[in-house]
């Protein structure tokens, strides 16, 4: 288990890195340091956060089709500081065999992965939360997770 009490190092997000996809928990880097994991809708955004927040617009995929990303990707900062970039729910049109999976495997990933510090949840504020978001979000509290839920500003 990783001591959260200690100061943490400074993160220089210009330096993400793609480190690997895995399709469960199981197959994820060393549960080791910290992670924040971006949650969300598919198409809400998740992806273009990190691009954003790393400031280089090609580091996580995007695309304007619901549902591809599907496994959980992950970025290094640091040899133990990530961003975790998960696969989206909602409106991603594959089977339901899929979508179950996934969300077996998103509630694996919050609830036992104990280098996960935060949980960034993009929602679009155009569309009330629906049962998944709600699932996710109580997920998230059962994990005793910070969890910061935000909308992406709008553009005309």
């Amino acid at each position: 288990m990783t001591d959260i009490s200690a100061a943490p190092s400074p993160v220089n997000f210009r330096h993400a890195t793609f480190m690997q996809s895995a399709s469960a928990v199981e197959n994820a880097p060393p549960d080791i340091g910290w992670e924040v994991a971006f949650a969300g809708r598919s198409n809400s955004g998740k992806s273009s956060a990190i691009n954003t927040l790393t400031e280089q617009g090609k580091l996580a995929r995007t695309s304007r089709t619901p549902g591809r990303t599907q496994l959980i990707n992950f970025f290094g900062l640091s040899d133990s500081q990530r961003l975790v970039d998960l696969p989206g729910y909602g409106y991603a049109k594959v089977p339901l065999a899929v979508k179950k999976k996934w969300n077996q495997q998103l509630e694996r990933y919050l609830q036992y992965r104990e280098s996960l510090r935060g949980l960034v949840m993009l929602m679009d504020i155009r569309h009330p939360l629906t049962d998944p978001d709600k699932q996710m979000l109580g997920w998230a509290v059962a994990a005793s997770m910070p969890v910061i839920s935000c909308s992406p500003k709008q553009t005309n």
